[in-house]
């Protein structure tokens, strides 16, 4: 008669017999082991209303990612340069083509740059670097010397202050403005539209002539106010406002000056 074969102990009885004495292995073996109590957590099989912990966290993932693409698909698209020039969005419309408007604005400028000065006269090179990264957007600025004398003697304030022009008001009202495409085989900008058939003010080849009034001194007459005059060559000045805040400019010799 074949006798079935027996089972071999539990590792873990094994183990136990070897570190304590046989009752207390038998003992903890029983009441560690084979009475251990097992934690069960029943799990849904829909992963929708699971409740561990881990789906809570992909269900957030998942959420997430479909709201960023709701709102990237919500987001509208930034206008493109053309489309900015068909639209006119820069351009400025007739009811703001006021001198008395921006009268204010000039009137702003003229003690930002009384600020900026600080009083100093004469004027050392150290204010006139300051000057040249100032915002020119209030000025009242006239053009002395220009290459087309029809330019000469136009002053008005200047209310946009681009890489290659200035765009100003006259006090009849006129806005002196033209748009100018520059192509790297000429110097010279080419004039694609001209606004209310009026004359551009680019800065190439111009010189425009601006005042600063001083601060009333104590003492001095105040009927006789002193003023700051500067002139401004466009030439050199060919630069975006925000470009010339940050740039450092350097003295050297004009050649065509």
């Amino acid at each position: 008669m074949a006798t079935t074969p027996q089972k071999p102990p539990p590792i873990a009885r094994t183990l136990l017999n070897k570190a304590f004495p046989s009752a207390d292995a038998d003992r903890i073996f029983t009441d560690k082991v084979l009475h251990r109590p097992l934690l069960l957590q029943p799990t849904d099989a829909d992963p929708k209303t699971a409740t561990d912990a881990r789906s809570h966290r992909q269900q957030a993932r998942a959420k997430a990612r479909q709201l960023s693409l709701h709102r990237a698909h919500q987001k509208p698209k930034p206008l493109s340069a053309k489309e900015k020039r068909l639209l006119r969005v820069h351009e400025i419309p007739a009811s703001a083509r006021k001198y008395n408007i921006y009268e204010p604005l000039h009137q702003m400028w003229v003690g930002y740059m009384q600020e900026l000065l600080g009083g100093q006269v004469p004027v050392t090179p150290a204010v006139v670097a300051k000057l040249v990264s100032a915002e020119f957007v209030g000025a009242e600025v006239e053009v002395v010397r220009c290459r087309c004398v029809s330019r000469v003697g136009i002053k008005g304030i200047v209310v946009k202050d681009t890489r290659f022009m200035f765009e100003i008001v006259t006090r009849k009202d006129v806005v002196k403005s033209s748009l100018f495409l520059r192509l790297h085989s000429y110097r010279d900008p080419i004039p694609l539209k001209v606004i209310d058939q009026s004359l551009g003010i680019p800065k190439e080849h111009a010189v425009f002539r601006f005042e600063i009034p001083t601060p009333e001194q104590p003492g001095e007459d105040a009927l006789e106010p002193r003023n700051l005059v500067f002139e401004l060559h466009g030439s050199q000045f060919e630069y975006r406002s925000t470009d010339r805040a940050s740039k450092k400019f350097k003295q050297r010799n004009l050649d065509d000056l």
